[in-house]
């Protein structure tokens, strides 16, 4: 199950689901997560079938070691198979071809793009993630590189809803403070997250208006890998790249 994005002309991307790959139990099935302790060769077998379901070059997809900060990076090529992705939760790219990829498993995947200034990023924005700012530095990241906040279009995947996040009051008076609009309570009426709601607010406080939300709760979605339900799970991904020109 890939469900592709409208994200502009020239722009390609995606959200993958969990079903079409090759990877056994508890990782079933198409997990494209390298460090969650599935087997490489399943894991290397699913990267490919997604890239060609996408119309990519697998070799030229670049991941993250995704650490929950605020650092972003901008790339011209993808990392070699044999080496250790960098350690960023957002990338940034204007060459074409050139695929970025988010993991996740009830954090929100965070697609971005700038058609007319060519430019395009993907962000793995958690709890911490969102705290710190990942989607506005990568946006402030892209517009270094010509994009207009008023031009860019985001898309913010499937996460953990604000219905079943459940946190701690402290941390959500934590997060709530640095970023109002995730302030949840959920159906249990305890303290929660609403990741996604969050990062909408931040793009909105920047001036992106064309933003697209994922509704399906990775908790409350079996189609889709999650953390807090399953604890041994795989990952799903987030695709954006900006296509090559017509020759």
């Amino acid at each position: 199950m890939i469900d592709k994005i409208a994200l502009g002309p020239g722009v390609g991307a995606a959200f993958t689901g969990r079903t079409g790959g090759v990877s056994a139990a508890p990782y079933d099935a198409l997990n494209l997560g390298g460090a969650v302790g599935d087997d490489p060769a399943a894991v290397r077998a699913n990267r490919e079938r997604a890239a060609a379901a996408l119309g990519l070059d697998a070799a030229r997809v670049v991941w993250m070691r995704q650490v929950h900060g605020a650092e972003v990076a901008a790339v011209t090529g993808a990392t070699p198979p044999d080496a250790d992705p960098d350690p960023v939760d957002a990338v940034v790219t204007t060459v074409p071809g050139l695929a970025l990829a988010v993991l996740v498993a009830d954090c929100a995947p965070v697609l971005l793009s700038d058609p007319e200034a060519r430019v395009v990023g993907a962000a793995h924005s958690g709890r911490p993630g969102t705290a710190a700012g990942i989607v506005p530095a990568l946006l402030e990241r892209m517009r270094g590189l010509g994009a207009d906040p008023a031009r860019v279009r985001a898309a913010i995947g499937p996460a953990a809803c604000g219905g079943c996040y459940e946190v701690p009051e402290a941390m959500r008076a934590e997060v709530a403070a640095a970023v109002p609009e995730a302030y949840a309570t959920t159906r249990r009426g305890t303290p929660g997250l609403d990741i996604r709601a969050g990062i909408a607010g931040q793009l909105a406080r920047a001036g992106v208006t064309d933003v697209a939300v994922d509704p399906r709760c990775t908790i409350e979605t079996p189609d889709l890998f999650s953390y807090r339900r399953d604890r041994r799970t795989g990952r799903f991904a987030g695709y954006v790249w900006l296509e090559e020109p017509p020759r």
